[in-house]
């Protein structure tokens, strides 16, 4: 197995884990040297990360191993076959259940179809593949988080698209069948509010040049440990969203009737990624205030942590021992997001978290 050496550096404070500042919540483990998209940490604690496309890497999926990264899988152990099926374009959704590391990719660096591929840990090899063609997935998705229910058998995708046709897609695993849901509902297109990040703000530049403020859909969605309740909302937006994931599941319910179905949750800020812990805490970044916040079970957000440092923290996963890790990719920084102009410089963090009670790993 070969290692990348110039892909991460790590300092000696992030070998020792030491904490960020006295009064924080949470301790860096690795100072990394390229923008990492998300993160799923399995139940026997291997920690592996997409990294963000908007920073251009050579590997889009990685694992974080004895103080380095190297790629996932191992190019070494991928056979030509399963080589052909994978062809990974550009992951950033990636979470883990049952021994099965799922990796959503957009595809869209190379204008390709969106697929969701997933890849048995334990015996090392490809487990399945199952592609996102038009409609399911319109020209203007950007499929980018989701979350993977194992007792329904369903993996739940959100899809911020274009902003009004934002949605979800709900994957039959055991079928193949794939259905896009809720398109359009208010639940999960994006609310008129503009993120703004030390004092500047999210900004876009089309093709003639004019620098637009995106707005997006439907990005943070998680489910509770029970497997009961799907929770989701729009990046931009502040309201977080539920429904039965037993809803979600049924492929005869009308969207009008499962759209009836959804009930808001809480209020939230604008954020990217969000877990769960068993005692239903949902954690989240809070990105206009470099923050790291908490959903509590009476329905209030109170903010954990506060620190520069935690400049866009995109993914949450939980591994075992109930540990809760985190990255940090300063998104707001990419050209992507900053007019074209990148400033965005390492090192970039991957977090653990003290979260308030323990969750299931991989989510």
């Amino acid at each position: 197995m070969k290692t990348l050496p110039k892909l991460v550096a790590i300092s000696v404070l992030a070998l020792l884990a030491i904490r960020a500042d006295a009064k924080s919540n949470f301790d860096i483990i690795a100072n990394l040297d390229n923008g990492p998209g998300n993160v799923t940490v399995t139940d026997n604690g291997r920690i592996i990360m997409s990294l963000h496309q908007f920073y251009q890497p050579k590997f889009t999926v990685v694992e974080y191993k004895d103080n380095t990264i190297v790629p996932f899988p191992n190019r070494e152990m991928v056979d030509a076959d399963s080589k052909a099926a994978m062809k990974l374009d550009s992951v950033l959704g990636i979470r883990s259940a049952d021994g099965i590391v799922w990796m959503l990719d957009n595809g869209m660096r190379s204008r390709v179809t969106p697929k969701l591929v997933g890849w048995d840990i334990k015996a090392d090899k490809l487990h399945q593949v199952i592609m996102l063609p038009s409609p399911i997935a319109p020209k203007d998705a950007f499929v980018n988080d989701f979350t993977v229910d194992t007792r329904h058998n369903i993996i739940v995708i959100s899809d911020p698209a274009g902003g009004t046709n934002a949605g979800l897609i709900v994957v039959n695993l055991k079928t193949g069948k794939v259905r896009r849901v809720l398109e359009g509902d208010s639940s999960v297109i994006p609310e008129n509010v503009d993120l703004i990040i030390d004092k500047v703000p999210i900004q876009i530049k089309d093709n003639s040049g004019k620098l637009n403020r995106p707005h997006i859909g439907v990005n943070p969605i998680t489910e509770d440990l029970n497997n009961e309740w799907v929770y989701f909302g729009p990046m931009h937006g502040l309201s977080l969203y539920r429904i039965k994931a037993d809803d979600l599941a049924n492929e005869y319910m009308d969207d009008n009737i499962l759209a009836s179905h959804v009930e808001r949750y809480s209020d939230k800020p604008i954020s990217d990624g969000i877990s769960i812990d068993k005692d239903n805490n949902i954690y989240l970044g809070e990105l206009a205030e470099n923050a790291i916040g908490v959903i509590t079970t009476d329905r209030k957000y109170r903010r954990l942590s506060q620190c520069p440092r935690l400049s866009w923290v995109d993914s949450f996963s939980f591994g075992p021992n109930g540990d809760l890790f985190a990255v940090v990719n300063r998104l707001h920084q990419s050209a992507m997001l900053n007019g074209g102009v990148l400033s965005a410089k390492p090192p970039f963090y991957l977090l653990k978290i003290h979260a308030l009670s323990s969750g299931l790993p991989g989510r």
